[in-house]
């Protein structure tokens, strides 16, 4: 009878582990249903399209934080016009009008965080989230309200974030942009502009840079990855904490990427990477011809080199 009672409800293990697999199929379910409310019964696609025409940022606090909630869940549509002209540059206009206190920022931030971990399945909610985060970051730099530990944090997540990049689609005629590198890059370099970030932070932001500015995947960049990437690195510099011999020796690993003569010239992967590493060196060396800023100044040399030394 004991055995008949086991096979008829499961072990307790199994019963723990069905249990398991039922709160993991909630979660995903609830993180499936986080990104279906826009438009939502708050704000139609209507009245977000009529508050876009009149640039209102001035709601009062119920109604601005219902609206934000909206413009956020519209990241995750596959509609352009709902992502890109509602969501995006909604929330751009809410966050450069300085409309939001440090506690909606913060519910903002941590929001756009979640997301970048959660189910993606047609990959636009990441990119358009790590987007807008690097406005959040905008809003910090302009105005502080993170603490120090918030603003390292962020740093972290952002540089994880353009790290772990590996959907390199960028425009598509029906979903539009991804573009999750440029996103991320957009997001790394607000952080770089800010004053308040030490060198071990821009440090860590450079190596994320680093990482896709030669994706080891050999996928070769097409929607101007490469000049979004030059971006954070240029700020990085103007901070003028890296002296020559720092940057030299930067872009001398850089250029190791192509260090592999059995494939040279005659493996698709490596001259998508020569293709990629060229790209990006040649827009640094460009601005950092005509820039008089000290701090670029000293990526000059290292720069030239690695474009004398690409094969």
């Amino acid at each position: 009878m004991r055995h008949r009672d086991m096979r008829s409800h499961g072990t307790p293990g199994h019963r723990h582990a069905a249990r398991r697999l039922a709160l993991a199929a909630l979660f995903f379910a609830a993180s499936a249903s986080a990104h279906a409310a826009c438009p939502s019964d708050a704000w139609s696609r209507e009245a977000m399209l009529a508050w876009k025409a009149e640039s209102d940022t001035g709601l009062e606090a119920g109604r601005r934080d219902a609206l934000v909630s909206t413009l956020t869940d519209c990241l995750a549509s596959t509609d352009p016009a709902l992502r890109d002209d509602l969501g995006y540059e909604g929330l751009q206009a809410v966050l450069r009008a300085g409309a939001l206190p440090p506690e909606a920022l913060r519910a903002l931030r941590d929001r756009l965080q979640r997301m970048l971990d959660a189910p993606d399945p047609q990959g636009v909610a990441r990119p358009f989230a790590a987007l807008v985060l690097s406005e959040v970051a905008r809003t910090d730099r302009i105005k502080p309200w993170m603490l120090a530990d918030e603003r390292a944090a962020m740093v972290e997540r952002a540089a994880a974030y353009l790290s772990s990049v590996d959907d390199y689609r960028g425009f598509e005629k029906t979903v539009g942009w991804r573009h999750s590198v440029a996103h991320g890059a957009d997001w790394a370099m607000q952080l770089a502009m800010n004053p308040k970030l030490e060198r071990a932070e821009l440090d860590r932001l450079r190596s994320a840079v680093a990482q896709q500015a030669v994706p080891a995947s050999g996928h070769a960049y097409v929607f101007g990855e490469s000049e979004r990437l030059a971006r954070p690195l240029l700020f990085v510099a103007r901070r003028n904490l890296h002296d020559e011999a720092d940057w030299t020796a930067w872009f001398a690993t850089l250029s190791k990427t192509l260090d592999d003569p059995a494939r040279a010239w005659k493996d698709e992967a490596w001259l998508a990477k020569r293709h990629d590493l060229a790209a990006f060196l040649r827009v640094l060396y460009l601005e950092a011809d005509r820039s008089e800023d000290a701090g670029i100044a000293a990526m000059r040399p290292g720069i030239l080199a690695a474009l004398k030394a690409l094969p």
